[in-house]
């Protein structure tokens, strides 16, 4: 993302009120001035532009960053509305395609737009982003209650550290952080931040942690509510004691045991899950999809399979289909042993 995006203005489009019509003059052949032509003027009125709805308005509070520029090209209002007013920028939202742009001089610009009111910020794998553009904005923006920076690796434990401090000690309104896939997350960085973060935690809320399941690690959606999400998305998984996500089981039969001493409680690593529904997989129903992930056996035989390999794709995974002449699907491995040719080769 480029600093041109945050102009202060954008240019107008001008549209013309009437447009000019040129007629060849036909006259008779001995007409001395057959040969020239006139211009005529026809004045068309063009019908007035309809200010966009109110609602669309308080639409600009829950989008990206990245549609939020597209939106401020769409009408006058609209760029006014985002150049003007701190709506939009109350929650922050940066990610694919503008992520691997951000860095710490732009995010300040972004959530200086909020003029200290910020109360959302989410940075998607913004690696550029470090340290000291975290803390900046932090001490620029005491009300941020939701604090979301999974995959930014250029920040470190002891700046998250910092930054949660920070916010914790000047208004005690933070009450959600994610840090998944920030490196080097010890259990001592864990506890301290946990224990910040139980300071702005009703007990009775801190009883009510809701599970996570390993299918729906990857669906971030601004629009979901996420109050009943846990307070911190890393613990210690019971089985290797490292610092990680920890994913409970769907499975009903595992739900039916004391959460959270559930047997199938773990880490990605130390507990293999279906990619399909995110349950437990025992040793013997591991089934491979055509994209490589692990399935669990009622999964593998529920999807849809390849004509030729008969292994199916994930959710994550499912416009990668081919299709072949009489329609049938095609995996895209498949696909190119038959044309003789890569999807690699091709791109």
């Amino acid at each position: 993302m480029s600093s041109c995006f945050l102009a202060n203005s954008i240019t107008d489009i001008k549209v013309p009120k009437c447009t000019q019509v040129y007629f060849p003059l036909v006259s008779e052949p001995n007409m001395a001035e057959s040969s020239k032509a006139v211009s005529l003027t026809v004045e068309q009125e063009q019908p007035e532009a309809k200010p966009p709805h109110e609602g669309m308005f308080l639409v600009l509070t829950y989008l990206p960053v990245y549609e939020v520029v597209l939106m401020s090209q769409v009408c006058t209002s609209m760029r006014d509305a985002v150049n003007n007013d701190i709506l939009p920028w109350l929650n922050v939202t940066v990610e694919r395609p503008l992520n691997w742009r951000l860095n710490d001089e732009i995010l300040f610009k972004v959530t200086s737009k909020a003029n200290g009111n910020l109360k959302t910020l989410t940075l998607i794998s913004c690696a550029r982003v470090t340290d000291e553009g975290l803390q900046r904005v932090v001490e620029q923006n005491p009300l941020i209650n939701k604090l979301r920076i999974p995959g930014c690796t250029g920040i470190t434990p002891e700046g998250v550290l910092r930054a949660v401090k920070t916010l914790c000690q000047k208004s005690n309104c933070l009450k959600t952080l994610s840090i998944n896939g920030i490196y080097n997350v010890q259990k001592d960085h864990l506890d301290m931040l946990i224990m910040n973060l139980r300071k702005n935690q009703p007990t009775e809320e801190q009883q009510k942690q809701q599970p996570v399941y390993y299918h729906e690690r990857g669906s971030l959606s601004v629009f979901k509510h996420e109050e009943s999400q846990r307070f911190i998305d890393l613990d210690i998984c019971p089985r290797c004691s490292e610092v990680r996500m920890v994913y409970d089981c769907p499975r009903e039969p595992c739900t039916r045991r004391e959460w959270p001493l559930s047997p199938c409680r773990g880490c990605k690593f130390c507990i293999p899950r279906c990619e399909n529904c995110g349950g437990c997989i025992e040793s013997g129903e591991v089934e491979e999809g055509a994209c490589e992930d692990i399935f669990c056996l009622e999964c593998w035989l529920q999807l849809p399979k390849c004509s030729f390999c008969n292994k199916p794709y994930c959710k994550q995974h499912s416009n990668w289909w081919c299709t072949s002449s009489d329609s049938s699907l095609i995996c895209k491995v498949c696909d190119e042993n038959s044309h003789g040719y890569t999807y690699t080769d091709v791109l």
